[in-house]
């Protein structure tokens, strides 16, 4: 319930403000388990990709947004849990094998935080490694123009024109070393920008 008015709201504000385009978002499977891995621009990143499909998201998101006992209980319920960037945190690995295990959906940012580019970035091997380990599909996804609607520091979102463009679903061969499927998938989102 508390995910459904989020998602209302969220759809709403960043609509009213923004001129958001969304492209192949049928990419997305109706049921069953799916990584959603894209480049990260802004903070409003979770809240914009979530509303470009109907389907429920569960995110991974950095330890330091639970630290208030109110947001902590929040973005939970909005399907949030905490991952530690600072070391191979493997609660959170575990936490979203288990989610994607279940059937649902996790949004990921390959890069592991926020950056100004795609081009020459990067991505973790947790990527990777999960879509190995768990053989669902994953979709790319590329974000353009959020970070001009709530720039680095920001504490409200500005008009701007945004583009969130879902590519087709790729898979990852179990056996492939984490680092390159992790690149491949990177691959696939920086294909998105052209």
């Amino acid at each position: 319930m508390l995910y459904r008015l989020g998602w209302i709201l969220s759809l709403i504000i960043s609509r009213l403000i923004c001129r958001v385009k969304v492209e192949g978002n049928k990419n997305v499977p109706q049921k069953g388990a799916f990584i959603l891995a894209s480049n990260h621009v802004s903070d409003m990143d979770p809240f914009l990709v979530g509303t470009c499909i109907t389907r429920k998201l569960n995110y991974m998101a950095k330890k330091e947004l639970f630290a208030n006992k109110f947001w902590n209980w929040m973005f939970r319920k909005w399907g949030a849990f905490p991952v530690d960037r600072e070391k191979a945190d493997i609660s959170a690995i575990k936490e979203s094998i288990k989610r994607l295990n279940s059937g649902k959906g996790l949004l990921l940012f390959p890069e592991g935080g926020k950056r100004d580019s795609i081009e020459n970035s990067k991505a973790q091997d947790g990527v990777g490694f999960l879509a190995s380990k768990t053989q669902v599909p994953v979709i790319p996804v590329f974000i353009k123009g959020a970070e001009k609607a709530m720039p680095k520091g920001a504490k409200f979102i500005m008009p701007a024109d945004i583009r969130v463009r879902f590519g087709e679903k790729i898979f990852i061969e179990r056996g492939m070393p984490y680092h390159d499927a992790s690149q491949k998938i990177m691959e696939s989102i920086r294909h998105l920008a052209c």
